[in-house]
């Protein structure tokens, strides 16, 4: 079989671009952040993959952001002989041929994804800096109102309160509410 696998950080980016045109037996898409690889689809692929079976991908960037979880990858498929093939690199990978060179290729082509990431989060950090500095960003909007947080303070201190409860019937996280309640 061949499948194909794509990936995009956002709902409403495109995949389409990524394999058009390639004829495939069954499509995987994610639509989250590839900083790891706790993603549904991804590993549904990587479950149904059987020997014999082709795996296309665009880009190693698709794949992972990460060096060591993209050569993990690559690896763990190669050993159960499914084949990694990326099309806008022309990079194959195949259990039972190690080429040196394609190897250096996906290793530098995923320390470059990596770095990609990182240099996007230096550039959101320091935009998030610049705009607090002039007073435009404020972060994000308060979840409750101060009487809100009176009263949910007052109920969660009452004895057997069930702060799963709470945070439900203000329809806000846990977290949320064991921050409101510091």
């Amino acid at each position: 079989m061949i499948c194909g696998y794509t990936r995009v950080s956002s709902l409403d980016q495109n995949t389409e671009r990524q394999l058009h045109g390639e004829m495939m037996d069954k499509l995987f898409t994610d639509k989250v952040s590839g900083k790891d690889v706790h993603r549904p689809q991804l590993q549904a692929a990587l479950s149904y993959m059987r020997e014999g079976d082709t795996l296309l991908v665009h880009s190693p960037d698709r794949l992972a952001r990460n060096a060591q979880d993209l050569l993990r990858i690559v690896r763990e498929l190669n050993t159960k002989g499914v084949t990694v093939q990326f099309t806008k690199n022309r990079l194959c990978f195949t259990g039972d041929s190690k080429d040196p060179m394609a190897t250096l290729m996906v290793t530098m082509l995923a320390a470059f994804a990596e770095f990609e990431r990182s240099l996007i989060r230096e550039r959101q950090r320091e935009g998030i800096a610049a705009a607090r500095a002039k007073g435009v960003y404020k972060g994000r909007k308060r979840s409750l109102t101060a009487e809100q947080v009176a009263e949910l303070r007052a109920k969660a201190a009452a004895p057997g309160a069930v702060k799963a409860q709470l945070a439900r019937e203000y329809r806000i996280s846990r977290e949320t509410l064991y921050q409101y309640i510091r």
